[in-house]
C-alpha cells in the first residue's frame, strides 16, 4: 500500500491554496436549500481550483452529517462545478473516518450529475508502474462498518454495482490522459482496503493473484453512493507506488519515501490538467447508465 494513501492530491501544492486571484467567499446552506447549483463535481481541493477565479466557499448541512469540509464553487468555461475535499482542507480525516455519505448528498443537493473521483493508489500489477494512471471499471470492497446506503429503510433499494462506473466518463478520461501523454490503463480492479493501516505482504500477494490491478482506501463506498444517488461517476487510480506483495517477491525494487513523495508530487500535477480538461469536454446533456440506477431498484410499493 503507498505511503502516499495518506498524502492528498486533493491540496497537493507548493502555494498557498487561495491566492489574490481566487478570491473566496463564504456562504452557508442549510439542506432545503437548491441554490447555488453546480452541473459537476469533484472529489478534490485547492490543488485542483487555486487556478481558478472567483472560487465561493459554501458549508452546507446534510441529514448525514456535516461533509469532510466546505463546498468550494467556481465556474470554469460556463461549467459550475463543486470541489470538495474528501479528507478535508488540512488532510485531517483518514479514510475510515470520511463521512462518505455526506459527501456524495452535498455534491447531488447541488444538482451534480457527473462526479468526477481521482485517488493516489498502489500498484499490484508489474506492468502498472509508478507514474500511471489507472481508469478503474471495478472495485473490490475490503471495508468494513462504513456507512454505505442511503437505504436504511422503511423504502428498500437494492442497486446493481455490477457496473459502478460511468462508460461514458471512462472513455472521456482515458482519451484526454492519453493527449496529455501519460501512461493510461484503460480498465482495472481497485481494491478498496480499510485503512489506515496498509497491507501485510500476504493479503497484497493475495490481491495480485487474484489478477487486481490497484490498492487505494476511499473508492468505496464514495463510488457506489454516487450510484444510489444516480450521479455518473468515474476514479482515476494515480500509480504512486507498488504494493508491498511485489517488493517482498522480489519482482520490483523497493523506494524510498521520498522517491514515492516525488511521483506524488508529478501526479498531483498531472491530475489537475487532466481534470480541468475533462471539465471543459463533458457533455452536460449526455445520459449515463448510472443516471437510471434507481430506475428498477426499489423493492414493494
Amino acid at each position: 500500500m503507498p505511503t502516499s494513501e495518506y498524502l492528498s492530491i486533493e491540496h497537493a501544492s507548493s502555494e498557498h491554496p487561495f491566492s489574490e486571484h481566487t478570491p473566496v467567499e463564504q456562504q452557508s446552506s442549510k439542506f432545503p436549500t437548491q441554490t447555488p447549483t453546480a452541473d459537476i463535481g469533484v472529489f478534490g481541493g485547492s490543488g485542483f481550483y487555486s487556478l481558478l477565479d472567483n472560487v465561493r466557499e459554501l458549508a452546507i448541512d446534510t441529514p448525514y452529517g456535516a461533509p469532510s469540509d466546505s463546498i468550494f464553487l467556481a465556474e470554469l468555461d460556463g461549467r459550475n462545478v463543486a470541489f470538495l475535499p474528501r479528507h478535508g482542507r488540512h488532510h485531517t480525516i483518514p479514510p475510515h473516518s470520511i463521512n462518505y455519505r455526506a459527501n456524495v448528498w452535498a455534491m447531488k443537493h447541488l444538482g451534480v450529475r457527473y462526479l468526477l473521483s481521482p485517488c493516489a493508489a498502489g500498484s499490484l500489477q508489474n506492468h502498472i508502474a509508478p507514474e500511471d494512471f489507472v481508469v478503474c471499471d471495478q472495485y473490490v470492497d475490503r471495508t468494513r462498518n462504513r456507512k454505505d446506503t442511503f437505504y436504511d429503510g422503511p423504502e428498500v433499494y437494492h442497486v446493481s454495482s455490477a457496473d459502478p462506473y460511468c462508460p461514458h466518463l471512462r472513455q472521456l478520461a482515458i482519451d484526454v490522459i492519453r493527449e496529455h501523454g501519460i501512461t493510461v490503463h484503460e480498465r482495472g480492479t481497485v481494491v478498496v482496503v480499510q485503512g489506515p493501516r496498509f497491507s501485510t505482504k500476504a493479503e497484497s500477494k493475495w490481491f495480485t493473484q487474484a489478477g487486481w490491478e490497484a490498492i487505494s482506501m476511499t473508492q468505496y463506498p464514495e463510488a457506489y453512493l454516487a450510484l444510489e444517488q444516480n450521479i455518473a461517476v468515474v476514479n482515476i487510480s494515480l500509480i504512486t507506488d507498488y504494493d508491498s506483495g511485489l517488493v517482498a517477491d522480489g519482482e520490483v525494487a523497493p523506494v524510498s519515501q521520498q522517491e514515492v513523495f516525488a511521483v506524488f508530487l508529478k501526479n498531483s500535477e498531472r491530475i489537475k490538467r487532466v481534470i480541468l480538461d475533462m471539465i471543459r469536454r463533458i457533455p452536460l446533456d449526455m445520459d449515463s447508465p448510472c443516471h437510471h440506477a434507481l430506475d428498477h431498484a426499489k423493492v414493494g410499493v
